[in-house]
């Protein structure tokens, strides 16, 4: 699944677009296309893993779940695969196997851009509080929690709690707040890293932890464990990263 810093690389390939005609729009996405022909692109806005088109009077929110893609100018899967195609005067953007629907309403009012940790109004304040709301969430999860740190996915999780020190399954009631506070900035921190090297297609080089075998600090097996209500695929090493006490 696309995390935040991939939705920030697709606005900046697209932006050539704003301000041009869609000239055509189709696929088979379940909504009504012909609302998006001969109008221009306003914007393209990302929040967390949504990436949002914006016409006069309708907004496009894609999601790319598991296995979405996208391609430029070409069609690089085949059509039972693409969702929506928008055609301009030169080029054309596809969306493949994603979630899209409309959003309605002013998307400011629809959107927390101070939870999107890709965001320039990002509010680490704002999500030093959320955590504290919820102490018996074991971190692992909290990471993942849209609400909180939208843009967030499992790649940034892992490499984030191993970068800090940090067992994904600590609860947030026993964390401590230096090591709370860290945990913030390093998510804000680690995602921008993570912009910076998908860019120059490096990014993998960079994984200490996600789909690692061994811990580079202490040589030691990583643990690689379905953790937390999310369930997801994590990796962590049992000395270096401590596990505060349960409740």
């Amino acid at each position: 699944m696309p995390e935040g810093p991939s939705m920030v690389i697709l606005k900046d390939a697209v932006k050539g677009y704003i301000g041009k005609k869609i000239l055509k729009a189709s696929g088979n996405a379940k909504f009504d296309k012909s609302l998006l022909e001969n109008k221009k692109i306003m914007d393209f806005k990302t929040w967390g893993k949504h990436f949002i088109i914006v016409v006069k009077g309708v907004n496009i929110r894609i999601h790319f779940l598991l296995f979405g893609s996208y391609s430029l100018d070409e069609q690089t899967k085949p059509n039972k695969s693409l969702r929506l195609y928008l055609q301009f005067a030169n080029g054309g953007i596809y969306f493949y196997t994603c979630a899209i629907r409309i959003v309605e309403g002013d998307l400011d009012d629809v959107y927390d851009w101070t939870a999107d940790v890709m965001n320039d109004n990002w509010d680490k304040v704002s999500a030093s509080k959320k955590l504290r709301s919820m102490p018996g969430t074991m971190v692992c999860d909290a990471l993942l929690n849209q609400d909180i740190f939208a843009g967030v996915g499992n790649i940034i999780k892992n490499e984030v709690l191993y970068r800090i020190r940090l067992h994904p399954e600590s609860l947030i009631s026993n964390i401590p707040a230096k090591k709370l506070n860290q945990l913030i900035t390093e998510t804000r921190n680690y995602s921008f890293d993570f912009l910076e090297w998908k860019k120059a297609f490096v990014l993998k080089k960079h994984w200490l932890a996600h789909t690692k075998k061994a811990c580079k600090r202490c040589n030691l097996p990583l643990i690689k464990k379905y953790c937390g209500k999310s369930n997801r695929r994590t990796f962590y090493c049992e000395n270096c990263q401590v596990r505060y006490p349960a409740i």
